[in-house]
């Protein structure tokens, strides 16, 4: 879920800062010292790191503010949102597929996990039992039909009643 998520990011940023802060300066300082910068490999290659981990760094403080913006409030209770788990039938391929709508850094394809982001989550947000979503590929139409649907809020209560405790 996103807090796993989170903390890796946190963690990636700290790192980040860390080496933008003390390991590159320390870098850029050795290399000035070692004379003319206009031929001096090291140095360029430190400036060209320190724009990388800058930039870095702020599409990671980005996307920690948009995962800080999910909020189950908003996630529909009845309908394919963030967080839900979908059964459908795959009229293409003649079969039933089960995919788990996720952020895009917990993406596995092969684990039926898919990004809300991804052309297949796109087709199927705010889809219901028995509704059928189009998705184009680049092979062609699929047509896929919502055969059952958990949403992240029946996940929830889910583990709460396994745990034995009351809703």
């Amino acid at each position: 879920m996103p807090d796993q998520i989170k903390k890796r990011l946190e963690e990636e940023i700290k790192l980040l800062e860390r080496e933008l802060t003390t390991e590159l300066p320390a870098e850029i300082k050795r290399a000035v010292a070692l004379g003319d910068l206009s031929e001096n490999a090291e140095y360029h290659m430190a400036k060209q790191r320190q724009v990388f981990v800058n930039a870095r760094l702020g599409q990671l403080k980005k996307r920690m503010g948009e995962l800080a913006m999910v909020n189950l409030v908003n996630i529909p209770r009845d309908k394919v949102g963030f967080g839900a788990t979908v059964v459908v039938f795959d009229s293409s391929k003649n079969e039933e597929i089960s995919y788990k709508l996720v952020t895009s850094e917990e993406t596995d394809v092969t684990q039926g996990l898919i990004s809300t982001t991804s052309p297949i989550g796109r087709a199927l947000l705010g889809k219901a039992v028995g509704d059928v979503a189009t998705v184009v590929t680049p092979n062609g139409k699929r047509e896929l039909e919502v055969l059952k649907l958990t949403t992240v809020h029946d996940a929830v209560e889910e583990d709460i009643s396994g745990a034995g405790l009351a809703i």
